[in-house]
């Protein structure tokens, strides 16, 4: 009897070792994919130096992780910015380069990220790369900046194109890279609902609209307007449905939209200096 209950404390003594070895080390590898990822974002000497103080301020780690199990990257380059941890500045200027990784459409993608780059100032970069495999798109640009884009900022322009950032990889000091979820993407501009007249003030830049949900447009110009109309119909993916181009000066123009229309792109055969008075749109909507 003595020797039956010593071989079942023996047992459940190893049985529950394994469960707290298991723990250990699923904690661990939790923990790991966490450290990895800050060690990835910042100076390896900053790092060591830091990492007590690192340790406490990603406490709870639980918290650094989204519901699939992945490390949020946004979150832990927010947290290590608010305790000045994460340099982005350069002590000179560099070329930087930085990759998206999607697997969305490419074109609306090039859109979306053209669009939010212009919007935090990012104006002079070129493509450097483009390639679309396996229905996974990927675009490198490089330019030249006395730091590297702050991966925080680039998320808040996405978000409001519906984006969501999944991670950001350092890849050097100057070289970064993201992967970008679009499935819930649309591009940021004013989607006509009533009947309101909307007025296009001067740019220069085309204007881009979101008709989903009217049958046409009716579009007045001025006299003072040299509008010579260059219009573009596109579905929600930005796949181009059709164009009409009006060699003529237009004062007054009624566009329909057909099945799948999504955007409009409305700009000038020419020039858009052509038109220095407001455009006034009077959208008729959907029945």
């Amino acid at each position: 009897m003595v020797k039956v209950f010593f071989i079942f404390t023996l047992l459940f003594s190893f049985s529950y070792a394994d469960i707290l070895e298991t723990e250990k080390f699923e904690s661990e590898k939790s923990e790991d994919f966490l450290i990895k990822k800050i060690r990835n974002l910042i100076n390896p000497v900053t790092f060591e130096k830091d990492r007590a103080y690192i340790d406490i301020i990603f406490t709870p780690k639980e918290e650094y992780y989204n519901s699939d199990g992945r490390v949020n990257s946004i979150k832990v380059i927010q947290t290590l910015k608010e305790n000045g941890i994460l340099n982005l500045f350069f002590k000179k200027p560099q070329e930087t380069n930085i990759s998206f990784k999607t697997k969305g459409a490419p074109l609306f993608f090039v859109k979306i990220m053209s669009d939010s780059l212009r919007n935090i100032g990012y104006y002079r970069y070129v493509t450097k790369e483009s390639s679309f495999n396996d229905s996974e798109f990927i675009w490198k640009i490089g330019l030249i900046s006395e730091y590297a884009a702050d991966p925080l900022v680039i998320s808040q322009e996405l978000k409001k194109n519906g984006c969501e950032i999944v991670d950001v990889i350092k890849e050097s000091q100057t070289d970064w890279s993201y992967v970008i979820d679009m499935k819930n993407a649309k591009l940021d501009v004013t989607t006509l609902e009533d009947s309101e007249e909307i007025r296009l003030k001067r740019s220069l830049y085309s204007y881009w609209l979101n008709v989903s949900k009217i049958d046409k447009i009716d579009i007045v110009s001025s006299s003072r307007n040299n509008w010579y109309p260059h219009i573009a119909f596109y579905d929600k993916f930005l796949n181009l449905l059709r164009v009409i181009k009006i060699d003529t000066k237009k004062t007054y123009l009624t566009l329909n939209m057909h099945e799948n229309t999504h955007y409009v792109k409305i700009s000038d055969i020419y020039t858009l200096k052509n038109i220095k008075d407001d455009l006034v749109l009077k959208p008729v909507i959907k029945k």
